[in-house]
Formats: structure tokens, sequence, C-alpha cells
């Protein structure tokens, strides 16, 4: 055995101890794994749609807008009448003890913002076809930063279980059946040395006496 370990039974129970809690701790973490690799599964799926959406509505909006520069000229002057996104926020919620965005805006109804005199169909187009890529990007960055942090999350927490199982564990279970041992051979030795002890008086208390000569 690698480490020193005084035969007691005080180390016994110490070690016993140590044992019961590295093997909660592995269930905790077992469990901890489980539940962030299921909550993952959720958010790639939930990614995967995401990203099939947000290519066809930026697809849109891209050729809605190279049109709209075809038919109009080039249009940055009516796109620096677009009001600045300033309704994002970030806040968050725990899943096990790990931290994941939740990234909302605020709802307001579409307003056009530009003038209808010069502009045409296709840059009303491009305007709500961004305005809704707006959105489907907020909930993705919110999707693939969870799933980035739970990814590192599970990569920690399947570590710290393998440490547990792979050596604490094994480590103290060596060490109680080493201990139990130990103690089992000195009982047997105690035991084997009292009746030696024992049978040596019983033949002293049976020996005969020779009597006294005169």
């Amino acid at each position: 055995m690698a480490e020193q370990v005084f035969a007691t039974k005080g180390n016994l129970m110490n070690s016993k101890k140590a044992l019961a809690l590295a093997t909660l701790g592995y269930d905790l973490l077992d469990r901890k794994r489980n539940i962030l690799i299921r909550e993952m599964m959720s958010l790639i799926d939930r990614a995967k749609e995401l990203r099939g959406s947000i290519e066809d509505t930026y697809k849109e909006a891209y050729s809605s807008l190279q049109m709209a520069n075809i038919t109009m000229g080039v249009i940055s002057s009516y796109c620096q009448s677009v009001p600045i996104e300033d309704s994002v926020k970030i806040t968050s919620r725990s899943v096990m003890g790990v931290e994941l965005p939740k990234v909302t805006a605020e709802k307001k109804p579409l307003k056009i913002t530009y003038g209808f005199s010069q502009t045409n169909s296709q840059l009303d187009k491009a305007y709500i076809s961004f305005a809704k890529a707006k959105e489907i990007t907020i909930l993705l960055a919110e999707v693939e930063n969870s799933i980035y942090r739970l990814a590192i999350a599970i990569k920690k927490t399947q570590r710290r279980a393998n440490a547990l199982k792979n050596i604490i564990i094994p480590r103290h279970n060596e060490i109680v059946k080493y201990i139990t041992n130990s103690l089992e051979e000195k009982e047997r030795e105690e035991f084997s040395r009292l009746k030696v002890i024992k049978a040596q008086k019983l033949r002293a208390q049976t020996k005969p006496t020779l009597p006294k000569e005169k």
C-alpha cells in the first residue's frame, strides 16, 4: 500500500466514513452529469432547428437587400433611419449549479421608419426578414452559449467522477480492507495467545503435587 496507515479502529472508522462520502459524491456527480447531458441534448436539437431557420431567413434577407440595391441604388441612407436595437438583456438560469444565459429582447411591433415614396417592396421584404433574423439570432446565441457552458461543465464533472471512481474510492477500499485484515489478524493472535495462557494455567492447576519427604 502506497501510504502508511496504522491499523487502528479509529483509522478504520475514519476510512469507512471517507469511503462512504466518496461513494456518495460519485453518485451525486453521476446524477449531475446525466442531467446536464439531457439538458445539452435538448438544446442541441433546438440549435439544429434554429440554424436551419436562420440560414433560410438570412438568405432571404440578403437576397431582398441585394434586389433593393439593384432596383433603388445604394440604400444606406434608408438604413440609417432604422433605430438601434438596445432592448437586448442577458440574465441567467441555473441548471445543477451551471449558470446558463437567458437572452431576451423587448418585443415591439414592427414599425417602418422610412418613407414609401422612393422605396419598393424589396426593401420592405429585406427589413422584415432582417427583423425576423434578429429574433432568431438572439435565440440561437442563447442556445449555443448554453451548449458551450454545459459541455465544459460536463467535462469537469466527468473528470471529477472518474477521479472518485478510479482513484479515491479504490484507495479507500484498499485502506479499509488492509485495516480490517490487520485487526482481524491481531484478534486471532490475541485469541491464540489467551488460549495458550489458559491452557498453561489449567495444566498448572491439574499438575499432581509430590508428597514432601519426611
